[in-house]
């Protein structure tokens, strides 16, 4: 694997800052692998191009504002000092530790507070461990108090790249966000569901295409750089998944009537795949929950996956694919180029994103958004 065949270059121009406004009015880019034809449109249209016979999969986690400013107590000699904290919510289960990114040094013992000026300062956090850059702090209250207390402190963890956004806290807040966002959890947006309306729903129900939900809480991993130990162990960086039996069963049975899976991003496939290859049988071109998952108690099925998808992948779930544009040298680039090969295109995703350039479409987080058929 060459990790140069994922590289491109990208004009300043071509960066989005900022979300398309309204967010359904960005540019889609729709590639038929059949046809091998493309054609661009507004993501407003999407119910043209989607296969009557189709229905949705998205990914409904809720990103926290995650990054905050908190206040340094340290340990003997009382001085203050302001750290900037990133919890990463989607690597902590485990019921009042969390693991966190410090800006600076911090010593095993020391408190970090969010607020030492009101009463909230009885609620701290104590730095109990570390690994490289990594700190695990220990909390004296809720997790859903913890939960409460980004939100009202905390900033949306934006990738480094939209450093220069004019948007504001509380803008952020809510464009950084899809607009069926749900079950908190996500470190970062799974961009790809940036771009719906309820008018791009409401079109959808018009020509019959159902929509179903998976979670999957997207970590800082997906920005990291591939390593040879990704590779050589054909792993990644490990992310939290739940998806409801009766909507695997659902899923199930549209198979069975051969429609069309659109998945919605990088993250729904990849929490398909991960449920696929460990909780799904296929027999006869159709997929079943096996009885013992049928009958477990939990309505739900909750694992973890460190699934790296690259080419060639045979792909169980997935028919069509709507996905941003990425980072070069990126695993969610392979991901894409995977599932195009595995279409039989005509055309490698890097082709695909010069054209985009060519015709000056919009990249990354806010940017516009592409249509596998």
């Amino acid at each position: 694997m060459n990790l140069d065949d994922y590289d491109y270059f990208l004009p300043k121009k071509n960066l989005a800052l900022s979300p398309a406004v309204p967010r359904d009015s960005s540019r889609l880019f729709v590639y038929n692998t059949k046809t091998n034809k493309i054609v661009f449109d507004y993501f407003y249209n999407l119910d043209k191009y989607l296969p009557k016979k189709s229905f949705l999969v998205l990914n409904d986690t809720k990103v926290l504002p995650a990054r905050v400013q908190m206040t340094r107590l340290r340990q003997g000699s009382g001085g203050q000092g302001k750290v900037i904290a990133l919890f990463l919510i989607n690597e902590s289960t485990r019921g009042n530790k969390i693991r966190t990114m410090v800006d600076r040094k911090v010593n095993i013992g020391e408190f970090l507070y969010f607020d030492t000026s009101t009463s909230l300062s009885i609620n701290y956090l104590r730095v109990i461990g570390q690994k490289e850059h990594i700190f695990e702090l220990e909390f004296n209250f809720s997790r859903e108090k913890l939960f409460q207390l980004l939100e009202k402190y905390g900033t949306m963890p934006i990738p480094l790249y939209l450093k220069k956004t004019p948007l504001k806290r509380d803008e952020l807040l809510e464009k950084y966000q899809t607009i069926f966002a749900k079950k908190k959890g996500s470190s970062a947006a799974p961009t790809a569901s940036l771009h719906f309306t309820q008018r791009v729903f409401d079109r959808l129900v018009k020509k019959g295409i159902e929509k179903y939900f998976v979670t999957l809480h997207v970590g800082l991993g997906t920005f990291a750089p591939i390593t040879d130990e990704n590779f050589k162990k054909k792993k990644l960086h490990q992310e939290f998944y739940e998806v409801d039996k009766d909507t695997l069963q659902l899923i199930e049975v549209n198979k069975s009537k051969r429609k069309k899976l659109v998945a919605v991003g990088t993250t729904v496939v990849r929490t398909l795949e991960s449920a696929a290859n460990n909780f799904i049988t296929r027999e006869s071109h159709r997929f079943a929950v096996p009885s013992k998952v049928k009958n477990f108690h939990s309505p739900s099925i909750i694992g973890k996956t460190d699934l790296f998808i690259f080419p060639p992948y045979d792909f169980k779930m997935a028919d069509c694919l709507i996905t941003n544009f990425h980072l070069p040298k990126s695993s969610l680039m392979m991901l894409v180029e995977a599932f195009l090969q595995f279409k039989g295109a005509k055309r490698h995703l890097v082709d695909l994103y010069n054209i985009a350039i060519r015709n000056n479409l919009r990249f990354y987080s806010f940017g516009d958004v592409m249509l596998i058929i």
